[in-house]
């Protein structure tokens, strides 16, 4: 009889491993992965930034800190999808809009961690801050490969059609190494942001060589300065590394639609539209041509408008970056969203500081720009917000 257990629990064993061997993931239940198309140099390049950003982890020897937030890229991305609340990053030093952060306490970010040795930064009591969980990297080529002009054509600084919607840019002054491209257009020496909660990063070099110096501690030829003592030194990663990382963010897939024939996801959409939501989160975008064919003059469907919106008191938290208000913050892309708990430890952690633990509260947090959406949805029936929820978590 024992024997006959064992034979039947080895059997069980073998089919559920060769059920885990022959059924892998399917392409829309995972954030990670290439773009088609990349060429067999693309390819090679795109295998080395995903080496770089999900593999190498830093320590002491190799550069880390000596005041840091993370290890590596990978530790607050997991998967490539969004951070929780272990991983948040917490912003300081600015606390009106085109103010210097003032690097004498310490600004523009707290690294909270150190190697042995070293005493971590703490805030000062009453210092304004903000909190900001990491955000899905997945589709971020399609949206740095946008115009300045496209982006623009959604701004209405004036709500000169009435919606109660006013969606304005960031403008940012760029860090010394930013090469303009023939799509930027220069406003008083300020360009348009299009990354980070804010909007306050302009293109994706700038993304990385921000995470590598404030989050990790590592300096390099276009961020020479340590965090730490505020001197230069010798780079601790090389040029190719970092612009490997940029390729690979840059080529990163789309999060792909899940089941978007469902009855309840299309009228899901079409309350997402009734309610207004998508007068901020956009919902089709066209690339131009792009030095990378797979980029180029492609359809995609990120849900963000890369625009600054008041989002009302409630959501102000006394600091900011760029030309923003404390107040003001950008319209997160929606695409994806479903997947967050993958990524999150089986929950949702929402809205730029991870606040919100479901959809439907992220939601209800609305408020300025955001207010009017917010009521019309409290009026839907159960039934219609499970619907639009539903849409919402297809993405």
């Amino acid at each position: 009889m024992k024997r006959l257990v064992l034979i039947v629990v080895f059997s069980y064993l073998t089919l559920a491993c060769e059920k885990l061997i022959s059924e892998p993931p399917a392409e829309y239940e995972i954030l990670d992965g290439p773009v088609q198309g990349l060429n067999t140099g693309e390819q090679a390049q795109f295998l080395a930034g995903d080496i770089a950003f999900n593999d190498e982890v830093f320590t002491a020897e190799t550069g880390l800190g000596p005041l840091f937030v993370a290890t590596s890229c990978g530790s607050c991305h997991a998967g490539d999808g969004k951070g929780h609340p272990f991983t948040t990053l917490t912003r300081f030093g600015q606390t009106v809009p085109n103010m210097l952060p003032d690097l004498s306490i310490g600004g523009p970010q707290l690294q909270n961690r150190a190697i042995p040795g070293y005493q971590p930064e703490r805030l000062a009591e009453g210092t304004p801050f903000m909190n900001l969980t990491p955000p899905a990297v997945t589709g971020l080529g399609f949206l740095a490969a946008l115009t300045d002009e496209q982006i623009l054509a959604n701004a209405d600084p004036g709500d000169k059609d009435g919606d109660g919607i006013s969606g304005i840019p960031n403008y940012i002054d760029p860090p010394d190494y930013f090469i303009p491209l023939w799509f930027h257009q220069q406003f008083n020496g300020q360009y348009i942001g299009r990354f980070g909660k804010k909007a306050a990063v302009v293109d994706l070099l700038q993304q990385v060589t921000t995470a590598y110096n404030q989050d990790i501690g590592i300096t390099f030829t276009f961020e020479p300065v340590d965090v730490h003592s505020g001197l230069t030194i010798d780079p601790e990663v090389s040029d190719q590394t970092i612009r490997d990382v940029v390729f690979y963010l840059r080529t990163l897939k789309a999060p792909i639609p899940r089941t978007p024939d469902d009855q309840q996801v299309i009228r899901g959409k079409a309350l997402f539209n009734q309610v207004q939501c998508s007068s901020c989160h956009i919902s089709e975008w066209t690339t131009p041509s792009s030095d990378i064919t797979a980029l180029s003059n492609k359809t995609f469907y990120p849900y963000t408008d890369l625009l600054l919106h008041d989002m009302g008191s409630d959501l102000d938290d006394g600091a900011t970056e760029g030309s923003a208000e404390t107040y003001e913050w950008r319209t997160p892309p929606l695409w994806g969203l479903g997947l967050s708990p993958d990524s999150q430890g089986g929950q949702y952690f929402l809205m730029h500081d991870g606040r919100a633990g479901s959809i439907e509260e992220a939601i209800l947090m609305h408020g300025g720009e955001g207010q009017n959406s917010r009521e019309q949805f409290k009026t839907l029936s159960p039934a219609d917000k499970q619907a639009l929820i539903k849409f919402l978590e297809s993405l």
